[in-house]
């Protein structure tokens, strides 16, 4: 599976051939195991819909030799994320609702707003030289986490050190059950203080709410798992793309320039930077229940299959020009949240905390700038999303 990048905003070159002449290929995951590699976005989009394809899959990213069947090297209760249906809808249901886009906007959107400008403000009045991911691409995503569970803000370091132990394939698998032991003992020690005072505010207590009910379905270890997984993915998702979308147009200066001009275009420039950079780098995988076939290639029953998101991304065949971020284009869909019935679920919390971020961030600081040439911005290749680890600008 082509994992290095020649650009820092590109996918591996080796997709684009991939893409033309094997769109549905065998390889060799980093793990060491096989399975097939889907490159195409129509292909790939197959793979995500078809009810013949199992969410109960092995992790491919692990490093070589860290093979396992579907799911049992999980740390902690994947619960729904893992799921067919009808079972990921019944868990799921308990979340959408904090989710869909009159909610964020009528429940999240004054509270991101306020901090926002409340750290705009703390860099207006600081060093000219700072880094971006700490002052704003981290502690944003972090704080909105919190407000959105009921997590308390000052424990953001721990919770961030491990997730980042825990994501970092470059680690050990004992590394990385570390940093997962961590996020679920603190979760487990956050559910209890919630149930010992009552604290009735933020989705986690909505949750303990659900399964102390008579009768309830959801078991602890089971909002545990959920817990843990809204905490680590809710926050480093969005950090890691408010970081390489602010990376994106302090290198494209007409995008960037556009994008001041017409502030209108947010939404569609926010979708457009999703699509171009599509964070999750070693893709998602499906296996497949029964014998079918994706792109005239036979899938045995039991086959795991990945789609590569970034490839699928810049397929030109639905995407003309996919190489280049166009603020003015007319895109449908794409794959950067997935797609089908296990689409990411915070997608409309992003989607807000970066149209809130970006045009305010360009709009304080006009003449904000790399402080060091673009080649030599350290970026994280080894996460299982890519992501600028340090971000130093000048404003």
């Amino acid at each position: 599976m082509p994992v290095q990048r020649t650009r820092p905003l590109d996918p591996p070159l080796e997709y684009d051939q991939l893409r033309e002449e094997q769109p549905v290929t065998r390889v060799r995951f980093p793990n060491g195991s096989a399975g097939w590699l889907v490159t195409r976005f129509e292909e790939g989009s197959q793979v995500f819909s078809d009810p013949r394809m199992s969410a109960r899959r092995p992790r491919h990213d692990t490093p070589e030799g860290e093979v396992s069947e579907a799911g049992e090297e999980a740390p902690f209760n994947p619960t729904f994320v893992m799921m067919d249906e009808p079972d990921h809808s019944l868990y799921r249901r308990l979340l959408t609702g904090r989710f869909t886009p009159k909610s964020v906007q009528k429940n999240l959107q004054p509270y991101i707003d306020r901090i926002v400008d409340e750290h705009l403000d703390a860099i207006e009045a600081g060093p000219e030289t700072f880094d971006f991911v700490q002052a704003i691409a981290l502690p944003i995503p972090c704080l909105v986490i919190c407000e959105l569970l009921g997590v308390p803000y000052e424990d953001r370091d721990g919770f961030h050190h491990a997730t980042e132990i825990m994501m970092d394939m470059a680690n050990s698998r004992e590394e990385r059950d570390r940093g997962a032991k961590w996020l679920i003992d603190y979760i487990t020690e956050l559910v209890a203080k919630k149930r010992a005072t009552g604290a009735g505010e933020g989705l986690l207590a909505e949750l303990i709410r659900v399964a102390d009910a008579e009768g309830s379905f959801l078991t602890d270890d089971e909002l545990i798992g959920m817990g843990v997984l809204l905490l680590f993915a809710g926050h480093d998702t969005t950090a890691a793309m408010m970081g390489l979308s602010a990376l994106t147009l302090l290198t494209h200066p007409e995008q960037r320039q556009d994008l001041a001009d017409n502030p209108a275009k947010i939404g569609p420039a926010v979708e457009e930077l999703l699509r171009y950079l599509t964070i999750v780098q070693f893709g998602l995988g499906r296996v497949a229940k029964e014998d079918l076939e994706i792109g005239g290639r036979h899938i045995a029953k039991g086959e795991l299959v990945v789609v590569a998101m970034p490839a699928a991304n810049r397929d030109p065949r639905v995407f003309d020009n996919p190489d280049t971020p166009d603020f003015d284009r007319k895109m449908t869909r794409h794959l950067a949240f997935g797609y089908g019935v296990h689409q990411c679920l915070g997608q409309n919390i992003a989607r807000a905390e970066l149209k809130t971020v970006l045009p305010r961030l360009f709009a304080r600081f006009p003449h904000l700038r790399l402080a060091l040439p673009a080649e030599e911005v350290p970026m994280d290749t080894y996460g299982t999303n890519y992501a600028v680890k340090k971000l130093m600008v000048t404003r």
